[in-house]
């Protein structure tokens, strides 16, 4: 996305706070459309970024990092990419820096937190935590600064005393940071304590790198021109709003607040737009809601299962089917492009052997899978033992996976859902090509089912027990038939 070096300026900004489940997608374009200048992400900690993949997603133009269970952690598109700023969460450094190296190239600042009091956080050595470690604060944003083509920021609470809180800004902008973010109150004091303006001051008054002012809302921020007076009251050269506009994102509008239900409409039209998952919209519409949770409205939300029914609850029905037909319209479009036309080489396939077929998991027995039945066959034919090759389509994330036997390899047509099922699938196509049982219910196969119970009465070898794992109906007409002038392939099965 991004593909130059822009730099972030902080000075005399309106930035949308980083909050843990409301700083998804939807509500940072929301807040962009209202007038927030700089808008962040929710806390992201850093191990589980760094597991992600990055995932270009065609469907909905955006770039998608992607979790090992498929779940998108961060999704970011190219209208906030040169104003959204990334925030993890880390307490090392080589980890902080590789973070950013994974998204620098789709946001425009990188952030650490170093506020957070809450335990999942700070369990961790991360957020408030770091507080009580400048020599451990100091690695990570120099690390950052060094190693990132991004302005870095952190956001800090106020330490107990002004001495120290002092000592340490001047610290953290020593190691290069473009702008710092003060949270005033400190790591124990919770909302409905008054914030700090007096330290947010000091601080702004010490410092030549911008300060940005947090935590006035409810207390200091409750429409548009509060903001201002808020900044002036700190002295800081930009104010960030966190519960003012989860509550409001309209808080940013120079002409006021914009009515809820019309605030809300716009939020659900992105949700959808963007594939936000349901339990996420649903949270952030009852942030929104608060004290009218319990009013028809608020009922008819509390009880949706779905965005579907959460876009009917807000008379947005017919847009939830629209926008869904031409979101299914646009992924059938782009799973019909050939690899010339997405600019890919065509794989090839011409020695693979292919079936149209998927494992589910209920047609087998609990004790013995496709992979099992494979493995043991190829034991007893003195084979190498299977390889799998998987990859996912970065399209809808789907996984197909090509099982190499005896230098023929064996593929489905059909994509799964993940790169277990996959394998197992890949399995089924070489067993069924050969004839083979694959552990089906009513299959016998008399080597693996001594291992579900013993059956001493009967041979494993005996002609019942080769009757018995012959391939069924769909085993008929294999691709490839294995031949031997010395025994079958099935015996001793």
């Amino acid at each position: 996305m991004i593909l130059n070096n822009l730099s972030l300026c902080y000075q005399n900004k309106l930035i949308l706070a980083p909050m843990v489940r409301v700083g998804t997608l939807p509500m940072r374009l929301l807040a962009l459309d209202y007038g927030a200048d700089i808008v962040y992400c929710e806390e992201l900690i850093d191990l589980k970024m760094l597991q992600c993949k990055r995932v270009v997603n065609e469907v909905l133009s955006t770039v998608d990092f992607v979790a090992p269970d498929d779940r998108v952690v961060f999704r970011t598109c190219e209208k906030e990419q040169n104003r959204v700023v990334f925030q993890m969460g880390t307490s090392d450094a080589e980890r902080a820096l590789a973070v950013a190296r994974l998204v620098e190239n789709d946001v425009a600042g990188i952030d650490v937190n170093m506020g957070c009091p809450k335990e999942y956080s700070t369990k961790g050595g991360m957020g408030a935590a770091l507080l009580s470690d400048p020599d451990k604060i100091e690695k990570i944003l120099s690390t950052l600064v060094r190693g990132t083509c991004r302005p870095v920021t952190c956001k800090i609470r106020i330490l107990p005393s002004l001495e120290d809180t002092l000592s340490l800004v001047k610290r953290i902008e020593k190691t290069g940071i473009a702008a710092i973010a003060v949270h005033g109150r400190k790591r124990e004091e919770r909302p409905q304590h008054p914030v700090s303006c007096e330290i947010i001051k000091a601080i702004a008054e010490t410092l030549s790198i911008p300060v940005i002012a947090n935590g006035g809302s409810h207390d200091h921020i409750q429409q548009h021109l509060d903001i201002e007076n808020f900044r002036q009251a700190t002295a800081a050269s930009s104010v960030m709003v966190a519960r003012a506009a989860m509550w409001n994102p309209s808080i940013f509008l120079k002409d006021g607040l914009r009515p809820l239900e019309e605030v809300m409409q716009k939020y659900i039209r992105y949700a959808v737009q963007y594939d936000n998952h349901y339990t996420n919209t649903k949270y952030c519409l009852c942030q929104m809601l608060r004290e009218q949770l319990e009013s028809p409205q608020g009922k008819l939300l509390h009880a949706a299962q779905s965005s579907q029914e959460i876009c009917e609850a807000f008379g947005l029905g017919t847009f939830y089917e629209e926008t869904t037909r031409e979101l299914n319209a646009r992924r059938t479009e782009l799973l019909a492009r050939t690899p010339e036309e997405v600019g890919e080489p065509a794989e090839d396939t011409s020695g693979v052997i292919k079936l149209a077929v998927k494992f589910d998991r209920r047609q087998y027995s609990p004790q013995i899978t496709p992979k099992m039945c494979l493995l043991e066959w190829c034991r007893r034919e003195k084979l190498s033992q299977p390889v799998y090759e998987t990859v996912q389509r970065p399209l809808d994330r789907l996984f197909c996976s090509t099982v190499t036997v005896a230098e023929q390899k064996y593929q489905s047509t059909l994509w799964d859902k993940s790169k277990k099922l996959a394998e197992q699938t890949a399995a089924i196509v070489c067993l069924r090509s050969q004839g083979l049982p694959e552990g089906r219910l009513g299959e016998e196969s008399p080597s693996l089912h001594k291992r579900k119970r013993e059956t001493p009465d009967q041979d494993p070898g005996g002609p019942k027990a080769q009757e018995s794992a012959l391939p069924g109906e769909l085993c008929k007409k294999p691709f490839v038939v294995l031949q031997s002038d010395k025994e079958s392939p099935l015996e001793g099965w």
